[in-house]
């Protein structure tokens, strides 16, 4: 087999207009899950907005990312069809850049997450006095705590049914055990209530969203390292014409 007939029948293995149109629609998929997450309200009520830090930073990241590979993808498409160097170059050099970006990333991540995981229990038990408050703040807070308690059968944020004070008990049927319960129950005010506060059941929840961050990271890397690695092979065939 000549060289020629060689290159021609590695274009067929590779397909690389098929591995860019995988990268473009890699890029939709991760945009339409990205904003899933962010617009899912489960848990973001709990994080006042002058705190210091929020649960969606990943997620706003992953959504700039799904844009940028989108147009990366429709770019690179167009270059392998056209068989243009340069688009397939500019490309190349794109896609690896956001690679590094999400490796550096990936790094802090894991570097820092003692100090997440501090911040965010210093946030929640801040936010505990919201639950004892009378201000419109205070009441979207405790709203939205009381539909996360129906949900997850879970009471008050931290210590259990006492950090709602004097609001516990116009708030109280959200905390009421349902009979049977498959959560522990106690006694509070003369009330069967829940005796597992809701800080577990929130930070549960985060790592939830964190895995299927990561799951999606380590997918994106994969088909990211097949896109530079088809796209520099077909940079290199063109050349050689």
């Amino acid at each position: 087999m000549g060289h020629k007939e060689l290159e021609k029948e590695t274009i067929k293995v590779f397909n690389p207009e098929k591995v860019k149109l995988s990268n473009s629609l890699c890029g939709v998929l991760i945009l339409a899950l990205a904003i899933w997450l962010r617009v899912s309200k489960s848990e973001q009520e709990f994080f006042s907005e002058d705190s210091d830090m929020h649960p969606y930073v990943a997620v706003n990241i992953l959504i700039a990312v799904g844009s940028i590979i989108m147009i990366l993808g429709f770019l690179g498409c167009c270059g392998a069809m056209k068989e243009s160097r340069c688009m397939l170059l500019t490309f190349f050099i794109c896609l690896l850049l956001i690679l590094l970006l999400q490796v550096a990333a990936g790094i802090l991540g894991v570097t820092y997450r003692s100090e997440y995981e501090q911040v965010l229990n210093e946030t929640l038990h801040k936010n505990v006095e919201l639950l004892r408050g009378t201000d419109e703040k205070a009441k979207s807070f405790q709203k939205a705590l009381v539909d996360f308690q129906k949900e997850f059968k879970c009471c008050g944020l931290v210590d259990g049914a006492s950090d709602w004070g004097h609001n516990f008990q116009p708030n109280s049927e959200s905390c009421e055990c349902s009979a049977p319960s498959d959560s522990p129950c106690t006694q509070y005010e003369g009330k069967s209530v829940y005796q597992e506060a809701c800080i577990n059941r929130i930070k549960d929840l985060l790592k939830k969203n964190l895995l299927v961050i990561i799951g999606l990271a380590f997918g994106i890397a994969f088909i990211e390292i097949l896109g530079l690695v088809f796209s520099m092979v077909l940079f290199c065939q063109i050349g050689n014409k």
